[in-house]
């Protein structure tokens, strides 16, 4: 499968057999997302319009709920979480989606904002690749996301809702990034990433995706 990083939350993730996925379209985050993006299926952890922007993209299906969903190849898992430590009160619920592509188990955590607990990671589960915030303010931040990832044991990470152009008042990636040895990070400039499951890393391995500017 290819995993291309849109800006933000937002990936298109495309089987072997082309079918394509959308996680967390936005707006208005000091960026725009490309024009006529298309999609079999669009997700949306969360009711904010820099994460469910769906008229951006050109979709018969979106997914916004808890539950288990199949869209032709891709098997769909979506998990309830919070978006703020206080169990939602300042900023409601978060959707983690878990998804099966070509065999391999991808987890988008949307705007996870809850404490890192045991309980956390085992209601996520297995993970081969996690699509990590690591922002702060309104998600985990840099040490918690290490946290969360060492409790997980994915394969593959990949950050994302950290500042990059624009206003938002959240950490960039390099407070992250910086946790780890250089061997351990794989930067792509070109903002994607082919993965199967017979080339995933034996060990963990930091894959920063640079998003391209379309404007």
């Amino acid at each position: 499968m290819k995993i291309k990083y849109l800006g933000h939350s937002c990936f298109q993730i495309i089987s072997q057999k082309g079918v394509s996925l959308i996680t967390d379209p936005y707006t208005k985050v000091g960026y725009e997302l490309p024009s006529g993006l298309k999609a079999d299926v669009v997700t949306t952890s969360h009711a904010h319009f820099d994460h469910n922007f769906t008229q951006a993209v050109q979709s018969k299906t979106v997914v916004s709920q808890v539950g288990a969903y199949s869209v032709r190849d891709i098997q769909i898992q979506g998990i309830p979480s919070w978006h703020d430590e206080k169990m939602g009160a300042l900023r409601g619920e978060n959707v983690i989606f878990k998804f099966v592509v070509d065999g391999i188990t991808v987890c988008h955590l949307g705007d996870l904002g809850e404490d890192i607990t045991e309980a956390l990671t085992r209601k996520i589960g297995g993970v081969d690749v996690l699509l990590l915030p690591v922002g702060g303010t309104y998600t985990i931040n840099a040490e918690q996301a290490k946290a969360l990832l060492e409790g997980v044991a994915p394969k593959v990470v990949i950050p994302m809702h950290f500042k990059s152009d624009g206003s938002l008042d959240i950490s960039d990636v390099s407070m992250f990034l910086q946790q780890f040895s250089p061997a351990m990070i794989q930067k792509e400039k070109n903002g994607e990433v082919e993965i199967s499951k017979e080339n995933l890393p034996s060990s963990l391995q930091i894959v920063y995706l640079e998003r391209q500017r379309y404007e």
